[in-house]
C-alpha cells in the first residue's frame, strides 16, 4: 500500500460547515449507539498528539482509521460515517460484521477524506486510530470534533489490534466490552497455538503482490502479528530488510523472491488475479513453495487477515489455521 499523501488545505466550505456544526440545532441521535452497559464520562485518551478528553458519551461517531468503524461496531456503537479501507462496499464491513448496522453509514474516502462530508455528518467524536499519524490530517479533523488519533508512540498504520480496540473502547466509554473482546481473541489464539506446539519458533513470511510488485510485511503489522500469536517468528531474512515508505512492509524485487523463503509463507494478492503469484516462475522456485509450505489466501479470508479487528481475527483464525495445517508444517 502506498503511504498516504499529505492532505490538502482546509477549504472555506469546511469552515462554513464547522460554523454550522457549532451553531445549528442538535442532530438527531442515531439508533443503536447507546451504551447499555453504562460508561462514565468524561474520559481521557492518550494519543500521539496528546491526551484527548471526550466530555460526554458520543452519539455521532465518524470512524476513519483502518478497521476503526468495524471495531466500534463490534463494541456495539454504530458510526454515522466510516471509511471502507478494504472496499467491501455496502455498509463497508466484512461478513463477520454483516447485519450489525441498523442504518448504513455514510462512506468516507480513506487516505484523503472529504472534510466537507465529515463535517456535514456533525460528529461529536472522530476515530482515526489505525491511521497514518499525519499531524496535518489530525489538525483538520480536530477542528470538526474531538479526534482520537494513533496511540502514543505509534505511526503510519502500525496500531495493533489490542491498541486499536483498547483506545476505541476507552473513547466510547466501553472499556469492559473492549477487554472482553480482546480476552475472547486471546483465548482463541492461545487454544490454536496450544494445539500446534510445533509451530512455535518456526519462521514465517507474509508476502503480497500488488500492481507495483512484490513485498513482505514487517514487524508491527497486524498480519505478521496474527501469525506471531500462533507461535511463529518473523523470517530473519525479512527482519534484516528496511521497511519501505509505508512503514509496515518492505519491497522485494522479482529477482530476489528467494528472500521470501521461510518455514511457512502466507501470501495474498492485492487487487490482482491470484495467478500472478502462483504462475510466477521465481515464486515456484522458492524452497517453501516447492515443498508445499506456502498458502495463498484470497477474498474474504484475505480481507479478514488484513482488517485486524477482533471479529476479523476470529474469522481469519477459523479459516487460516486449517490451511496452515494442510501444508504439513509440524
Amino acid at each position: 500500500m502506498k503511504k498516504p499523501a499529505l492532505l490538502g488545505v482546509f477549504s472555506a466550505a469546511v469552515l462554513l460547515l464547522l460554523t454550522a456544526c457549532s451553531s445549528g440545532s442538535e442532530p438527531a441521535k442515531p439508533a443503536g449507539t447507546g451504551d447499555t452497559a453504562g460508561g462514565v464520562f468524561p474520559v481521557t485518551v492518550p494519543t500521539k498528539f496528546g491526551d484527548v478528553t471526550v466530555a460526554e458519551k458520543p452519539e455521532r461517531v465518524v470512524a476513519l482509521g483502518w478497521g476503526d468503524a468495524e471495531t466500534a461496531l463490534e463494541l456495539g456503537v454504530q458510526p454515522v460515517g466510516a471509511s471502507d479501507w478494504l472496499q467491501f462496499g455496502g455498509s463497508g464491513v466484512g461478513s463477520w460484521d454483516a447485519g450489525k448496522y441498523q442504518t448504513p453509514p455514510q462512506l468516507i474516502q480513506t487516505q484523503d477524506p472529504s472534510y466537507e462530508k465529515v463535517a456535514a455528518l456533525k460528529p461529536d467524536l472522530i476515530l482515526d486510530v489505525r491511521g497514518s499519524g499525519d499531524q496535518h490530517r489530525h489538525d483538520l479533523l480536530s477542528k470538526i470534533a474531538p479526534t482520537i488519533g494513533v496511540p502514543s508512540g505509534k505511526d503510519n498504520y502500525l496500531t495493533t489490534t489490542e491498541e486499536e480496540t483498547t483506545t476505541i473502547a476507552t473513547a466510547l466509554g466501553r472499556k469492559q466490552q473492549g477487554a472482553e473482546l480482546l480476552a475472547k481473541v486471546d483465548k482463541a489464539f492461545s487454544a490454536a497455538a496450544a494445539a500446534h506446539p510445533g509451530w512455535k519458533g518456526k519462521s514465517v513470511t507474509v508476502a503480497t503482490r500488488t500492481s507495483e510488485g512484490w513485498g513482505a510485511y514487517t514487524q508491527g503489522d497486524v498480519r505478521l502479528g496474527f501469525l506471531q500469536k500462533l507461535g511463529f517468528s518473523q523470517s530473519p531474512a525479512i527482519a534484516k530488510l528496511k521497511p519501505n515508505s509505508s512503514g509496515f512492509a518492505t519491497s522485494i524485487s522479482g529477482e530476489q523472491l528467494g528472500l521470501l523463503d521461510a518455514d511457512l509463507i502466507v501470501a495474498f494478492p492485492i487487487f490482482l488475479d491470484p495467478k500472478q503469484i502462483t504462475d510466477e516462475p521465481q515464486w515456484k522456485l522458492i524452497p517453501a513453495v516447492s515443498a508445499g509450505r506456502s498458502t495463498l489466501i484470497t477474498g474474504e479470508l484475505s480481507n479478514a487477515f488484513s482488517a485486524g479487528t477482533p471479529g476479523a481475527q476470529l474469522y481469519a483464525l477459523d479459516k487460516l489455521v486449517p490451511l496452515i495445517e494442510k501444508t504439513g508444517l509440524k
